[in-house]
Formats: C-alpha cells, sequence, structure tokens
C-alpha cells in the first residue's frame, strides 16, 4: 500500500481507503490516455527507425555467401581504405561543423539584435538556399571553385595570383560545399536560442558593472549554449552520412562512408557489407553524441556549482 492511501486510510478509515482507490483508478485512466496519445508517434518511431536498423544489423551478420559470419566486421581491421575512408568521414563533420560554428554563431547574433521585421527579412536570405537542389549548388560551387571558375579568374585578372588556386576536387571544396549547405541548419535553432534570451539579464549585468564583452561572455553566451549545441548536432549528423556533395566536390578523392556503401551495395552488391559501414558509422555517431551530451551536462554542473 502506498503512503497517499495509507495517509488516506489514517485519516478517513473507509472513505480514505475508498478515496485512496478512486486515486489510483484515475491515475492508471490517466497513463492510458497517454498511452493511447503517445501510441501513433511510438507506432512510426518503431516502423522508421527500430524495423530499418534492425534489419541493418541483421543484414551485416552475414558474408557474401549468406553464411552467418563476423567478416564484415573484420574486414574494418583487416583492410586500411576502411580506416581511411572512416577517418576522412569524421574528419569533414569536424571540419564542417567548426566552420557552420565560426559562421553561423556572428550571423545569428546578429540577426537576433535586429528589429522583429528587419530580421525576418533576412531570415528569408537564409531560408533561400532551402528553395534550391543540394544538386544545383553543388554544381554552382563547382563552377565558382575550379581552375578556371570565378574566383580563380578574378583573382588573376587582378594579379592576386599567377595561378590557379586547388579550391575544387580535394578536401578544401568539400568542405566549403557542405558548409553553404549546412549553415542554414545551424543558424535556425541558434536563432530561436538567442531570441528566448530575456534581455533583463543583460541589462542587469551592465547595472552590476560588467562591461560588454563581460556581459556577453558570462550571461547571453551561455545562455545560447542549448541552441548552439542543437545546431552543432543536426550539422554534424548530417554531414557523417552526406553524398552528393563530397561525391562532386571531392572529384573522387575525397572518399566519405557514404559513398563507401553506395559503391558496395551497389556495384559489388554486398548487402552485408554495406550494412556493416552503417552500423558501425551508427555506433560510433551515437557514442559521440553521449559523450558530447555528458560534456554538456558536467560543464553545467560546473557553472552551476561555480554560482
Amino acid at each position: 500500500m502506498s503512503m497517499q492511501s495509507a495517509r488516506f486510510e489514517d485519516l478517513g478509515g473507509p472513505q480514505g481507503t475508498l478515496n485512496a482507490d478512486a486515486l489510483r483508478a484515475d491515475a492508471r485512466r490517466e497513463s492510458f490516455g497517454l498511452l493511447a496519445l503517445l501510441s501513433p508517434g511510438l507506432l512510426l518511431v518503431f516502423t522508421v527507425i527500430i524495423v530499418p536498423i534492425g534489419w541493418l544489423f541483421w543484414l551485416s551478420l552475414f558474408d557474401e555467401n549468406g553464411v552467418l559470419s563476423a567478416a564484415n566486421y573484420a574486414r574494418f581491421f583487416e583492410q586500411a581504405s576502411y580506416i581511411r575512408t572512416f577517418i576522412t568521414t569524421f574528419k569533414v563533420a569536424f571540419f564542417v561543423t567548426g566552420a557552420c560554428v565560426l559562421l553561423g554563431y556572428p550571423l545569428a547574433y546578429m540577426l537576433s539584435q535586429l528589429p522583429r521585421r528587419v530580421a525576418s527579412i533576412c531570415l528569408i536570405f537564409v531560408i533561400l538556399p532551402f528553395w534550391t537542389s543540394v544538386l544545383v549548388r553543388t554544381y554552382a560551387w563547382l563552377v565558382i571553385l575550379q581552375r578556371k571558375g570565378l574566383i580563380s579568374s578574378w583573382l588573376i585578372d587582378l594579379g592576386v595570383i599567377s595561378q590557379p588556386l586547388p579550391l575544387a576536387n580535394n578536401f578544401a571544396g568539400v568542405v566549403i560545399g557542405m558548409t553553404h549547405i549546412m549553415l542554414p541548419f545551424l543558424v535556425l535553432p541558434l536563432y530561436a536560442s538567442m531570441k528566448t534570451i530575456d534581455t533583463d539579464c543583460l541589462r542587469a549585468g551592465m547595472n552590476l558593472g560588467a562591461s560588454p564583452a563581460a556581459t556577453f561572455r558570462q550571461i547571453f553566451f551561455p545562455l545560447s549554449l542549448p541552441g548552439l549545441a542543437s545546431g552543432v548536432v543536426i550539422v554534424f549528423v548530417l554531414c557523417l552520412g552526406f553524398f552528393v556533395t563530397p561525391a562532386l566536390m571531392g572529384g573522387g578523392k575525397v572518399i566519405m562512408w557514404a559513398m563507401r556503401m553506395e559503391q558496395t551495395t551497389s556495384l559489388y552488391s554486398n548487402w552485408g557489407a554495406g550494412a556493416a559501414l552503417g552500423v558501425v558509422l551508427l555506433a560510433v555517431t551515437l557514442a559521440l553524441l553521449g559523450l558530447f551530451q555528458w560534456l554538456l551536462g558536467a560543464r553545467a554542473t560546473g557553472v552551476w556549482s561555480s554560482r
């Protein structure tokens, strides 16, 4: 018997027992009602996420001959090309995420300080790239960055350089193209987080003698971290599975795991090896996200304990 029902019995005798039973019945009905409301979403998550991941893991356990084996996972340690593509994938993701933070945070901060009407107009230019296909934007960057593209031609005509810059068909081209595509995914959640910051907190800091730089560093920036963390996670996860831009901007020199999976399944028809690539990438990504969440939690705990 729960403490609440025992208290009712002590206070009201049989009447308290009836009240406790009624409360428990109401709690059960509320739980069933919440479960009924959540069931469509849970069914969707199970169908769209759990089932495909389980099927992917099941395929990864079979070799080319359909025999249950761990050969697909052992291949990671036997072939150096898998390690190179694995490192390249996370290297690109880290560089693109870092570039988006360096470019996106000042942009989101500027938008958050503008009047609402002006900020809404400026946000149109942030969202505008979504109206164009990723393939079209990637080819546009190829035209701009190639050896005879606009940037190299203009710099040569101005006398700044004598030889075209190697900006396409390499790692730099992949980072530039993906940064342009991923930047709105960081700016939008970061801007939404910054707009929720109460300006009275900033005024209070200034009234207490803090300089504008100290107010930004000690008040505004910590309060914007949830939006920054959301944007970083979105950009980083999307980069890990990106295919079109690395395939075109890399010129075959920058191979990421999404490209390796496509080659394994379509060119070699080895679905087990391709599924193993997906499982390993998913496991490492979840581990990194868990570490990132732990670091954020540890930092938040340290900030509050210092206060």
